[in-house]
């Protein structure tokens, strides 16, 4: 099955629905996008409500995979730097593939489409994430070109005596 990547998709409801039931999925699956599970809907809204707002005011720009039934199965988010100095590279956050589609290069695909959108962006040069150590999606990264860069130990607390290292990465254009 292939993977189809929509940069700035219309806003609409079905949209907003399909992303909040991919990052409740995502999340409940142990997905380190923002929440411990076990979450739903309603824990991920004001969330999303957040970064729906940012890209309907330019601060940010989304990206959408849809698999061949035009479900809503990948996401990622690319925000721009505010700061004078910074504003030659983008952040990606809230990097998503359905868990039941994971293992059949759609995050490679989305990863690609990443990268293809933000060389199309005027000025900027380097992609730059952040990721939960202790679950492996580091060393995707890695396979997919980006570099660890910063590592800020014990920084995500997930549940009490459980902390992960906050794992920065860069992809350079």
């Amino acid at each position: 099955m292939a993977l189809t990547c929509e940069l700035d998709p219309l806003i609409d409801d079905e949209l907003t629905d399909g992303i909040l039931a991919l990052w409740t999925d995502v999340s409940n699956a142990g997905g380190a996008v923002g929440f411990v599970p076990p979450v739903t809907g309603e824990d991920i809204r004001p969330d999303l409500d957040r970064s729906l707002a940012a890209v309907r005011a330019g601060e940010r720009r989304l990206l959408v995979g849809r698999d061949e039934e035009r479900q809503v199965v990948a996401t990622a988010f690319l925000a721009y730097n505010s700061h004078r100095l910074m504003t030659h590279w983008i952040w990606l956050y809230t990097v998503m593939v359905h868990p039941g589609r994971q293992g059949k290069g759609y995050g490679r695909s989305l990863l690609a489409a990443v990268e293809e959108a933000a060389r199309g962006f005027h000025g900027i040069e380097a992609i730059r994430l952040t990721c939960r150590g202790g679950t492996g999606v580091d060393l995707f990264y890695a396979t997919c070109g980006y570099k660890e860069v910063g590592r800020i130990p014990a920084a995500i607390r997930v549940a009490p005596g459980d902390d992960r290292d906050d794992i920065v990465m860069l992809l350079t254009l």
